[in-house]
């Protein structure tokens, strides 16, 4: 139904996540990020909304991602329907899949990255995310939208592609939180999005909000 990468950008700390399904606004259900914290993805046959705030809530408290996962997952009887992805502000990161997500479900995680995906045309597209992302050489949210068109160009949501959303958090940096909920082909959507945002005056413009770290920017 749903394929999201995860990753932490190591040249700027920055966390970022990117999502594409066949159904609508994937970027309203599935991703959540807190600059400092962390960043989730919370999807699934049947996804729970609270489970991306929730882990990040866990995280915050000093739990590590794959404990914070647990702690989450663990006391709802629907969790066999659902997946779950965390990456905390370190770079650690972990996955629950369960197993009522099919056809296909699929998950990786390393240091720095996860991906997860479910009723998908085939296992094989959390690789194909993280292959695309590392192989690209753009900006991190380049790389993100790489991850994304790799995981389609792999198979991809089982129904084809509806929506596709990419989430960048950092306490340096105001949030980047782009969104294409309906549409023939999100990912072209999203990758001008993409240039509109990089273009030099809204890039300019961007650089000139508060942030985190400098809420009061002169």
């Amino acid at each position: 139904m749903t394929f999201s990468l995860l990753a932490r950008d190591p040249d700027s700390g920055a966390l970022g996540g990117a999502a594409a399904t066949g159904n609508l606004c994937v970027g309203a259900w599935v991703l959540r990020g807190k600059a400092g914290v962390g960043i989730s993805a919370s999807q699934g046959h049947h996804p729970s909304t609270l489970w991306g705030e929730a882990v990040l809530e866990e995280i915050a408290k000093g739990a590590a991602p794959k404990a914070a996962v647990q702690n989450v997952i663990d006391p709802d009887n629907g969790r066999a329907s659902r997946q779950l992805l965390a990456l905390d502000q370190q770079g650690e990161g972990a996955v629950f899949s369960g197993d009522h997500n099919v056809p296909s479900v699929s998950d990786f995680v390393s240091q720095g990255i996860c991906a997860g995906g479910n009723v998908l045309s085939c296992p094989m597209v959390a690789d194909a995310m993280v292959g695309g992302y590392r192989a690209s050489r753009g900006t991190f949210v380049r790389r993100l939208l790489a991850g994304l068109v790799s995981g389609a160009s792999d198979g991809g949501d089982a129904r084809g592609l509806m929506s596709a959303a990419i989430l960048i958090v950092a306490k340096d940096h105001p949030p980047i939180d782009l969104r294409v909920d309906y549409a023939q082909d999100p990912l072209a959507d999203l990758s001008d999005l993409v240039n509109r945002i990089e273009a030099a005056d809204y890039a300019r413009w961007m650089r000139s909000l508060p942030t985190v770290l400098a809420p009061f920017p002169v």
